[in-house]
């Protein structure tokens, strides 16, 4: 299988900025993602903003870039919704993914630190910078206790992939509250690698090492242990309800 190369990529990008510049319907685009944070590797994507002009239709614009992207080698893609945002996700043939945001013209601009302007038009200015939006703790809390408890009935069954499955949703819940406590990113664990050496130690060992129940077990039981300590950390009375609980459901 032939994977994209860096150049290719750039080539790419190239491209589609190109396109953008000279598509009546766009009256501004944007680099985001690691390009537009000067943290280009091997094996970033290309992820670009666009904001539709307010007379133009919207689904006729997905459809034409839906259309350019086939035409460049795409082979499937899937849709995200944030708020009212469109980011179509493309997986080329040669692995390459692409990311494509089509914002309306009252909403586009920076929400967070990786947004850097191609270009605007028609006097379209881009709302003034906000910040991304941060998981909730409370929900994240309220994630990983539901799945400690499917954790600990598959295990009671003998259910041992049931129970990884469920292990892993609940060890990427309290990940994640690990990673708003630091301050580093935390939806989808991009952050994790950036926890100083103690933490990432103790997330290393919420990790199973087999599908055998003793591990099983250690791992659940450490991962129980950093999400009691996540809940004192966000304070307030689900500290005192839910520590002992959950202490006793890993044991």
């Amino acid at each position: 299988m032939a994977i994209f190369t860096a150049d290719e990529r750039e080539c790419l990008r190239d491209e589609l900025v190109a396109a953008a510049q000279s598509d009546p319907n766009l009256c501004g685009a944007a680099h985001t993602g690691s390009a537009a944070a000067s943290r280009l590797d091997r094996w970033s994507d290309i992820d670009l903003a666009f904001c539709v002009k307010p007379k133009a239709s919207h689904q006729q614009v997905v459809d034409e870039w839906t259309g350019r992207l086939y035409g460049c080698g795409a082979i499937a893609h899937v849709d995200v919704m944030r708020g009212s945002t469109l980011f179509r996700v493309f997986l080329l043939r040669n692995t390459l993914q692409v990311d494509l945001a089509f914002w309306s013209a009252q909403e586009f601009g920076a929400i967070g630190p990786n947004f850097r302007l191609i270009f605007t038009r028609d006097g379209m200015e881009p709302k003034p910078p906000g910040s991304a939006p941060q998981p909730s703790s409370a929900a994240l809390i309220g994630m990983a206790w539901l799945y400690a408890l499917h954790v600990r009935s598959s295990l009671a069954r003998g259910r041992s992939l049931q129970a990884e499955y469920m292990l892993s949703g609940m060890r990427n819940h309290v990940f994640e509250l690990a990673c708003l406590r630091c301050g580093v990113t935390a939806p989808q664990g991009r952050g994790l690698d950036d926890l100083p050496a103690s933490e990432r130690e103790t997330a290393a060992g919420c990790v199973p090492r087999s599908l055998e129940s003793s591990e099983l077990k250690r791992a659940f039981q450490n991962t129980t242990q950093m999400l009691v300590r996540e809940i004192a950390h966000a304070g307030g009375e689900l500290d005192g309800r839910l520590g002992g609980v959950l202490r006793e459901l890993a044991e």
